[in-house]
């Protein structure tokens, strides 16, 4: 029997690409004996591609490595939600598609793929910061922001840069079983396997105040988690009634007060994980949760995990609780 050729990868450099998302695909499928890859970097020419972060890119092969490749990465890149992916990239992407390239995006990459049309009435993800921006750009495409990668076939996007390992790890994985999955994993002193269906872990915040009021409404919520709160004692502490509190709480956040108030507990949740010692009943207990399970409910809801799973990523000396 011949021998089956390696699978071939084009990492597609574009404007403004950033350095560890075009890194990532780079090194997890580079060329070795225990890899049956091989992988071109090219652009939308050859040459100089200026990059992100102080870095620029020289690639030996424009957009004909696209017709030479099984599947196409494309890396996040900068302002990807002011500046238009290249006519010339959009025809050569959707052109590698239609012969049966399979599509993969980190990050913001995903604003090139959303412009050639394919991820139209599709599940798609990219980073956190721009999942409404992609939304509002191109309002056909389902954009979930709370996973860290969707894998739509031949067309897969993902999160911010780290969850483009878990994309590559997931197909390598696809491809060629979870034993190869693992030995990458251990070469890149990653974890082996974290399903797409995680939340991405975004950085707690409050929102931007509507005004001075109801800034101080929040604020005084935020330091009252451990009680119980309900519409009624918010509108009150704001000095309106429950129905203009909620409706201006709505146009400002996106989110109803009760379900602010809960995203709040929870992220109290994961700092309590994260830099205690307290088990998971205390935790829930010390954010107005309740108990372990209604924790657990709305954690796995929220952020696609359990509280025991984020303590050992986020702090592998903590007691589990």
């Amino acid at each position: 029997m011949p021998r089956q050729r390696n699978h071939r990868i084009a990492v597609l450099v574009l404007e403004g690409a950033k350095p560890l998302d075009v890194g990532i695909p780079a090194q997890v499928f580079t060329h070795r004996a225990s890899m049956p890859y091989e992988v071109r970097v090219c652009g939308a020419s050859p040459g100089l591609v200026t990059g992100g972060d102080g870095l620029s890119y020289h690639v030996a092969d424009g957009l004909e490595a696209l017709e030479w490749a099984d599947t196409v990465f494309v890396p996040g890149y900068r302002h990807p939600d002011t500046e238009e992916a290249p006519a010339a990239v959009v025809e050569a992407l959707l052109t590698a598609y239609a012969r049966g390239a399979r599509l993969a995006a980190i990050s913001t990459g995903a604003f090139a793929l959303a412009a050639t049309g394919l991820l139209d009435g599709r599940r798609a993800t990219t980073h956190w910061h721009y999942s409404h921006a992609l939304a509002r750009k191109h309002p056909l495409v389902r954009v979930d922001e709370n996973v860290l990668f969707v894998d739509e076939g031949r067309v897969l996007t993902s999160a911010g840069a780290a969850s483009g390992i878990d994309l590559c790890l997931h197909l390598v994985r696809r491809d060629h079983g979870v034993g190869l999955s693992n030995h990458v994993a251990r070469r890149l002193v990653a974890a082996p396997y974290r399903s797409g269906g995680q939340a991405q872990y975004v950085p707690r915040s409050v929102p931007e105040p509507l005004g001075e009021l109801f800034a101080a409404t929040r604020q005084w919520a935020l330091a009252r988690l451990e009680e119980p709160l309900t519409l009624a004692d918010l509108a009150r502490h704001a000095n309106v009634s429950p129905r203009t509190f909620s409706r201006r709480f709505v146009e400002d956040t996106g989110y109803t007060p009760m379900q602010w108030i809960l995203r709040a507990r929870v992220d109290l949740a994961r700092e309590l994980l994260e830099r205690t010692d307290l088990g998971v009943e205390q935790v829930a207990a010390r954010v107005g949760l309740g108990t372990g399970a209604n924790l657990r409910l709305h954690f796995h809801r929220i952020l696609g995990t359990s509280p025991t799973e984020y303590r050992h990523t986020f702090a592998p000396t903590a007691a589990a609780g």
